[in-house]
């Protein structure tokens, strides 16, 4: 009976911060599993307004031994992709388009910075991402970069509450390789992109 009160108080707990718990089976994430045949590399996604370059949201794309995506307190999700808490399985490239999709538009563009990293490295980066938990709304940037800043290679990254600061901030760090992707869909144009099951626009 204790145990179940905590755990009524932990839920409470999270959805009063605006935390969106979720839990995929194993056999969903299983099935859903990707393997890239890139190197091991962690990848930062950040959406700027057009209007004035602000920072709107941040997510972090890692491949180690599987592909995942961290998208800490974002709204984007697709319903072929399990989720854990913040944490996307099964991150295909067809999949890894239609994030930036959705967050590309005529008042938002999307950086993406790409460092390799060694396969350790990623694995640790993948490990502290599925066991950071739900996370509460407008903490994208600041869960991303309480993972990052504890893993080598990263510990310059400062703790912060804005994408924008610390997208210039990864930005320094030795070898990333940096794009910006913009798009002129209109802002009621980026819904969730179907498929069907099966679909080989999955891979």
């Amino acid at each position: 009976m204790v145990r179940l009160i905590l755990a009524l108080l932990a839920t409470l707990t999270l959805a009063a911060c605006g935390a969106e718990p979720k839990w995929a089976t194993d056999e969903e994430v299983a099935r859903a599993r990707y393997v890239h045949d890139g190197p091991a590399s962690i990848t930062l996604y950040t959406v700027l307004a057009t209007r004035d370059g602000s920072g709107a949201h941040s997510g972090l794309l890692i491949n180690g031994s599987e592909r995942i995506m961290f998208d800490p307190a974002g709204t984007w999700y697709h319903p072929f992709l399990p989720e854990r808490n913040d944490v996307h399985f099964g991150m295909t490239p067809k999949m890894v388009n239609f994030y930036i999709d959705y967050h590309a538009r005529e008042t938002f563009d999307v950086v993406e910075q790409t460092i390799i990293v060694s396969p350790g490295v990623a694995e640790l980066v993948a490990q502290r991402a599925k066991a950071y938990g739900a996370v509460p709304k407008a903490q994208c940037t600041r869960s991303i970069s309480a993972i990052l800043r504890e893993v080598p290679g990263f510990e310059s990254l400062p703790s912060t509450w804005y994408p924008a600061k610390f997208m210039e901030a990864f930005g320094k760090l030795p070898g990333v390789a940096t794009r910006t992707i913009t798009d002129t869909d209109a802002d009621n144009n980026h819904g969730v992109l179907m498929v069907q099951v099966g679909d080989p626009a999955l891979q």
